[in-house]
């Protein structure tokens, strides 16, 4: 968050200056009056691409914003940028871009605010790293603005049952054990995604839209609307208005986004099950707010909050049971009727948490959505890990596990690819600790997601009884015995990169650890000593 941002009404004489005729002109090509030009700007930025389902209804929905814009007496102007698909790059080369991705559309939203002085924003979000993204841009622009996420797509049915792509991945491993045959997975290929929106389960990008609610800076339930739902527009035209109120009130990020706000959608990402991801982006989003944020704070969360939603990929339900059940206010119910919410919060809409929760009704399916005294499960969704393996820390998703305790050997990797093709060829049996590294940031670069890795372990029956460990992270569709954000990396010196195969490595979570047993410090010393790091996979 910076102070010299260009604040509202800032549009340098452009009403009136005759030094701005020639900008005026080019207002005018578009077709807007004098009226449009007194009237407050506001952007509306959309990721809408074709190059995957996510964001494939943002065009529609992004006139149905401008159309609420209008009608509350504002301008709007629509741009656009992109968005990497985590799905369609799994796996891939291309997967080193989709992290990369929440950088520049970040950039590219506050890069276009920054040149065009609007008064308001409304931003349209829906794949994995546009919403955190859009977030962090809000939060250093801290402009007057309302985030909207696009929608999460309807489950697929086959063979009587609720699907999503957490089904497409996990197949690849049951044919490698025979407990799926290749016809069938092209059978369910066809069934899995019936249409626009985000992955059905709660992943990655729900984990994240649910987190606007909480952060305040989206009205509570409009995400969980699915994309196909036909109230999408008239709630898009509901954003548009709700801009305009908040420009009036001069109502900004930085007055949202405090300690305590972070707090709260810490706490509905634990109590949703949601994706670890979560813990990357919130940092993420904290930095550009200047807020202070230890990842830390995670653990003390998760060790305290139950999960009372009983969602994909942990549990049985999908999106829209979620949005059937109460979705985001029956969940802020709950939270706060167990004294688990700062009530205090403010929302975007300028309500607080606490006037929003006395207002929401009970959830509707008390199997989807539960209370903290009767849990779907009374162990953390995550830890927070240190130790000799993880001096940086780690993050390992439990997804309601409790008192953890592993003990097994290495089986080392320098990349996805090579344990992807050990898995399938049936080489890691239970009881193993598969070590894949040189998958951070750097090393990646790009920090891959490991889903094929870990879908495949689990399609394999082996998701209880081996453990990943990686520098890499994960996607939301993981669950599982999965370590990721080893820090450091091993490209850049960590203990990780000293890992021989067969080493010992005990995973204990009652004392928060990760370690290399039977490894003395100066072993491990000696060890990283002698390391020799591999060349950079690009120039």
């Amino acid at each position: 968050m910076l102070d010299n941002v260009p604040r509202a009404g800032d549009h340098e004489g452009l009403r009136d200056a005759l030094d701005r005729a020639p900008a005026r002109a080019h207002y005018r090509a578009m077709g807007l009056g004098d009226e449009d030009l007194r009237r407050p700007f506001v952007g509306v930025a959309t990721t809408w691409t074709e190059v995957m389902p996510c964001n494939l209804n943002q065009r529609a929905l992004a006139e149905r914003v401008k159309v609420g814009v209008r009608r509350a007496g504002g301008t709007p102007f629509e741009f656009n940028t992109i968005a990497v698909s985590d799905n369609l790059t799994q796996g891939r080369e291309g997967g080193r871009a989709s992290l990369v991705s929440r950088e520049v559309i970040a950039d590219s939203i506050e890069l276009v605010v920054r040149a065009h002085y609007f008064d308001g924003l409304v931003c349209l979000v829906g794949c994995d790293k546009t919403v955190p993204a859009a977030a962090m841009a809000v939060c250093r622009l801290d402009l007057p603005s309302v985030l909207l996420y696009s929608g999460s797509m309807a489950p697929g049915r086959w063979r009587g049952r609720d699907v999503t792509i957490q089904e497409m991945w996990e197949g690849l491993g049951e044919i490698d054990v025979g407990s799926m045959s290749p016809e069938e997975l092209l059978e369910l290929e066809r069934a899995s995604c019936p249409g626009a929106g985000t992955c059905a389960g709660q992943f990655t990008a729900n984990t994240m839209g649910q987190s606007l609610d909480f952060l305040g800076l989206s009205p509570f339930g409009h995400g969980q609307l699915l994309a196909g739902d036909p109230d999408r527009g008239a709630a898009a035209e509901r954003i548009g208005e709700l801009v305009m109120e908040v420009v009036r009130a001069d109502r900004r990020p930085s007055s949202l986004i405090t300690a305590h706000a972070l707090e709260n959608a810490i706490t509905s990402m634990v109590a949703c099950g949601g994706s670890t991801n979560g813990i990357l982006h919130l940092l993420a989003i904290a930095r550009e707010a200047g807020v202070p944020l230890a990842i830390e704070t995670f653990d003390e969360i998760a060790s305290r909050v139950p999960i009372i939603a009983d969602l994909k990929p942990s549990g049985r339900f999908v999106a829209a049971d979620f949005h059937r059940a109460g979705g985001t206010p029956a969940v802020l119910r709950e939270l706060v009727a167990a004294g688990l919410m700062h009530e205090e919060s403010l929302s975007v809409d300028g309500r607080t948490l606490g006037e929003l929760a006395a207002a929401a009704a009970p959830a509707a399916d008390r199997e989807v959505i539960r209370s903290v005294e009767a849990p779907v499960k009374h162990g953390a969704a995550y830890a927070i890990l240190r130790g000799s393996l993880a001096p940086g820390g780690c993050v390992l998703k439990l997804g309601g596990r409790q008192d953890v305790v592993f003990t097994g050997p290495a089986r080392v990797f320098d990349g996805e690819d090579e344990c992807l093709s050990a898995i399938h060829a049936g080489a890691i049996v239970a009881g193993d600790v598969v070590v894949v590294r040189y998958e951070g940031p750097a090393g990646g670069p790009g920090m891959r997601e490991m889903l094929a890795v870990t879908a495949a372990l689990i399609g394999q029956g082996l998701g209880d009884s081996v453990i990943l460990v990686t520098d890499g992270r994960f996607s939301g569709v993981t669950h599982g015995l999965m370590v990721g954000h080893v820090a450091p990396e091993a490209a850049r010196g960590g203990p990780i990169a000293a890992v021989h195969e067969g080493d010992v490595i005990e995973l204990d979570v009652p004392r928060r650890e990760l370690r290399l047993a039977g490894v003395d410090p100066e072993t491990l010393a000696e060890r990283l000593a002698g390391l020799t790091a591999p060349a950079p996979r690009y120039e």
